[in-house]
């Protein structure tokens, strides 16, 4: 009887504490997915459900991200796809390895600033068939399948295959992103695009039903041939010909004999947690140095959302900015500092500068070309193993140009290149651009996370207010996650002073007017902006308790998918 009553008083307390947590407050929207198993985190949920099909069918984390990458390059095909670039971090967990992989295409052997100069050019085109540079994706898929997967090549890419040719509803913010003056502008000039992602002349509305059967077939060939269908099979001889049709550089050869490289990423420490990138050509090393600037003060002694916390985050971004654009270009042709970069010492210098109570509008970062249009996702799968993913055609609908028959558009990352011999980024034969898609990785006493925020050049300043908003803010994966975020200001054809910051307006009002009067040009960017803070993803995996957790950015269409468990055999 009075093991009953025990029972039931449990009980009681129980209820009573649910009742109170359900009345606690907080200041961000998801709960994050927790599981001991797999789980696949992107920007669309067609796409995490590939991802965690795969993991439930045993696929490693390198199988979901490659299924779940395949599915994104269908339902928002003017982000990613076959005709663009491919970073990872990855950890293995037998290894208790981190491997970097950089599947950044390079410029082809004739596209010289010569080649430019005898056509007329003075500056790299934005988009067009001199925009597009060899893509890394499909490259990059095969290498990291080859290291890392468990599952058979051709089985990730059933669920891409399937809706290609069944079709698929168009999500939300794929539907505002699709259409637009301006993207509706370059589809419809675009060789070969309107055919493929006009239907009717039109761009698919919201839960209209979209196929593309020519993008099947490329899967199909590449599912079957693995990357040599991409690279010197039909795949490559379509674009090979489209080159030649609109008067592009792109041969055989520059296809042929491109591969994607493994790299050892670059690290720094913040306040006991260690935090990864991959080293240029990408612009990772930005968020690195941003954080060392950062660590200078103590912001965890100061209110995430705070005029004081933020105001030493914007200043140190203006300060990693200009080292960044100053530098960074591929190492392979040009010495880029990363250990100066990356020096304690060095971000003591420079923090120096700091006025904790005044802008500094001095350090106005410099220019980079185009902006860039990206989808990141992140995978870990019940062993542990993390893929931290981001693949991109840099501008929206890259370069604008189709690859006849196969349903997909190459990239314009090459409009990232200076037509200036004296700049780090200047263009030569073979040489990849200035890039700014970056994966992260993280880990403390066991904990490791793999994370991501797409939005061109804003990522290595969102990926430095990730880790703060964990680290110095005591907030979850997906409270740091979907927190308010500052951007730089967009140009969009004005002049900048320095000073421009855009700010979510979930941020409150009173810490924006204390901004300003601090001296910093706030520009109010919505409660919620898509366009300019962009959306991400994280994964963690705790390895004591052997349990996985993810969050995914309420700003897109996406979720956080956990695998369903195979039933015991």
């Amino acid at each position: 009887m009075g093991r009953f009553h025990l029972t039931i008083a449990g009980a009681a307390l129980v209820a009573v504490r649910l009742h109170a947590q359900a009345n606690v407050t907080r200041d961000y929207g998801r709960s994050m997915t927790i599981s001991r198993h797999g789980i696949a985190a992107t920007s669309q949920i067609l796409a995490s459900q590939a991802g965690a099909e795969m993991l439930s069918r045993g696929g490693s984390a390198a199988d979901a991200a490659i299924a779940a990458n395949a599915v994104l390059g269908l339902v928002e095909p003017m982000m990613d796809g076959i005709g663009g670039d491919l970073f990872s971090l990855y950890w293995d967990a037998k290894s208790e390895k981190l491997y970097g992989l950089n599947a950044s295409g390079w410029t082809p052997k004739a596209m010289t600033l010569q080649y430019f100069a005898e056509k007329g050019v003075t500056a790299m085109p934005g988009s067009g068939i001199d925009s597009a540079t060899v893509p890394g994706c499909v490259g990059g898929w095969a290498a990291i399948h080859k290291r890392f997967g468990k599952l058979p090549w051709k089985t990730l890419f059933e669920p891409a295959i399937h809706y290609a040719i069944e079709g698929f509803p168009v999500s939300e913010r794929v539907a505002a992103a699709w259409g637009g003056d301006a993207n509706l502008k370059k589809l419809r000039l675009a060789e070969g695009a309107p055919e493929i992602f006009l239907p009717n002349g039109e761009v698919p509305s919201q839960g209209q039903v979209f196929r593309n059967p020519a993008l099947a077939k490329a899967y199909t060939l590449i599912a079957a041939q693995g990357a040599a269908a991409f690279y010197r099979g039909d795949i490559a001889k379509a674009i090979v010909s489209v080159e030649r049709q609109l008067g592009g550089a792109m041969e055989a050869a520059d296809l042929a004999e491109w591969q994607p490289e493994w790299v050892e990423p670059i690290s720094t420490t913040y306040r006991g947690w260690r935090v990864f990138e991959l080293p240029p050509n990408g612009q990772g090393i930005g968020a690195l140095e941003m954080l060392n600037l950062m660590e200078q003060t103590k912001l965890g002694d100061h209110a995430a959302m705070s005029a004081e916390a933020l105001h030493w985050k914007i200043e140190s971004m203006r300060i990693a900015y200009t080292d960044l654009r100053k530098f960074v270009s591929d190492p392979r042709f040009v010495k880029v500092p990363v250990d100066r970069m990356l020096s304690k010492e060095y971000a003591k210098t420079r923090a120096a500068g700091i006025d904790p109570g005044r802008a500094r509008c001095k350090t106005e970062p410099g220019d980079i070309g185009v902006t860039g249009n990206t989808t990141y996702l992140a995978t870990v799968d019940s062993e542990g193993n993390i893929a931290s993913w981001i693949q991109s055609v840099s501008g929206l609908w890259g370069s604008a140009v189709a690859v006849p028959g196969f349903g997909f558009h190459l990239h314009n990352r090459g409009g990232g290149f200076k037509l200036d011999a004296q700049h780090a980024n200047a263009l030569l034969p073979r040489k990849r651009p200035f890039h700014t898609i970056i994966p992260g990785f993280a880990e403390k006493d066991g904990r490791r996370i793999g994370f991501g925020i797409m939005g061109g050049p804003v990522q290595p300043l969102s990926h430095a207010q990730f880790i703060s908003n964990m680290v110095d803010h005591g907030m979850n994966l997906q409270a740091a996650l979907e927190a308010p975020r500052f951007v730089e200001a967009r140009a969009n054809g004005r002049k900048l002073e320095g000073c421009e910051v855009g700010i979510e307006t979930r941020v409150p009002a009173e810490v924006r007017k204390a901004l300003s009067e601090r001296g910093h040009n706030v520009e109010e960017m919505g409660p919620y902006n898509i366009m300019y803070t962009g959306t991400g993803q994280a994964v963690m995996h705790d390895s004591s308790a052997h349990v996985n957790f993810a969050a995914s950015d309420p700003r897109g269409d996406g979720a956080a998918m956990p695998e369903s468990p195979r039933p015991p055999r």
